[in-house]
């Protein structure tokens, strides 16, 4: 079994919004379909369409590469209803995650709806993007509604952050990411020991950090996906080392593949899957730990 447990949901809503923001000074009535259709034409990608439409490309790209189940992340606060719309038309292939920001007046109102009614599953937390320290009551209080809800979990991006779609677009991103501390997903793993807190990208920069949180803290896992071209920032890491360095503090139960597929016609990025596979094989983990990494872990966190 293949399971992905970082794809990003790049709905109609996310690029109209993005256009909005480049055009701020020059307001316009466009719809959101007519705005997001310029923009993917500009950046030469696939426009969306409806999130149905969407949601059933995505299906027939799993199908087309072997992957059994994905998550689904939000990519912009209040997109839930997009990547609700995804999971509720192909519930056995998909999760729902999604972004949420702590600083608004409906945060916890919000997290419940999505966790509820809605049917997702995880809270995706960007302390840097938006400005809220991980030990603030505002990102306790939204994380306390995961943990009161049976099968839910946290995504904390910590770390460097970069947006890709931000930077081809010249969009601004004032994030602050001395706010990303692993240390302090491990302060509230701590306070919450039955949630699960995912941090991707293995840290994102912070490795070391992001291995002490998980040493100190049974309930937070590590997400393989991306390039992971922060590794630059260590010299003489190599992604080799860095397996090899979570596989000896995790294990094999506590990783959980992914890719950070995003756009099309790009799609599912089958390179980093093959690199990854390559890695933990030449490490001589064994065929049981590999079905663990590579789609275990996730069934076993998300169960139908």
């Amino acid at each position: 079994m293949l399971n992905d447990a970082h794809c990003h949901f790049f709905s109609s809503r996310l690029f109209a919004t993005l256009a909005r923001q480049r055009s701020a000074s020059q307001p316009g009535n466009d719809t959101d379909d007519a705005l997001s259709d310029a923009l993917c034409k500009e950046l030469q990608w696939d426009a969306p369409g409806p999130a149905a439409m969407l949601a059933d490309r995505w299906v027939a790209e799993l199908d087309a590469n072997g992957i059994e189940r994905s998550a689904l992340i939000a990519s912009l606060p209040g997109d839930e209803d997009s990547v609700a719309a995804a999971v509720t038309r192909h519930r056995d292939r998909f999760v729902g995650f999604f972004m949420l920001d702590p600083s608004g007046a409906d945060a916890v109102a919000k997290a419940r709806r999505a966790l509820g009614e809605l049917g997702l599953r995880t809270i995706c937390l960007f302390p840097a993007m938006h400005h809220v320290p991980l030990d603030d009551d505002r990102t306790r209080q939204v994380v306390r509604v995961a943990a009161e809800t049976p099968g839910a979990a946290v995504f904390v991006h910590c770390g460097v952050l970069s947006v890709g779609i931000r930077k081809k677009l010249k969009l601004p991103s004032r994030f602050d990411l001395r706010l990303g501390d692993p240390l302090g997903v491990a302060k509230l793993a701590l306070e919450f020991p039955s949630l699960p807190f995912v941090i991707p990208h293995f840290g994102a920069g912070l490795f070391r950090e992001a291995l002490m949180a998980a040493d100190a803290c049974a309930n937070v896992y590590f997400d393989t996906s991306s390039s992971n071209s922060w590794i630059r920032y260590t010299p003489g890491l190599t992604l080799e080392t860095v397996f090899r360095s979570a596989l000896a503090v995790l294990g094999p139960s506590r990783l959980l593949f992914g890719t950070d597929s995003s756009f099309f016609p790009r799609g599912w990025q089958k390179p980093i899957f093959e690199e990854q596979q390559r890695i933990v094989s030449t490490l001589g983990t064994s065929a049981s730990d590999q079905a663990l990494i590579f789609g275990g872990n996730f069934e076993r966190l998300f169960g139908r």
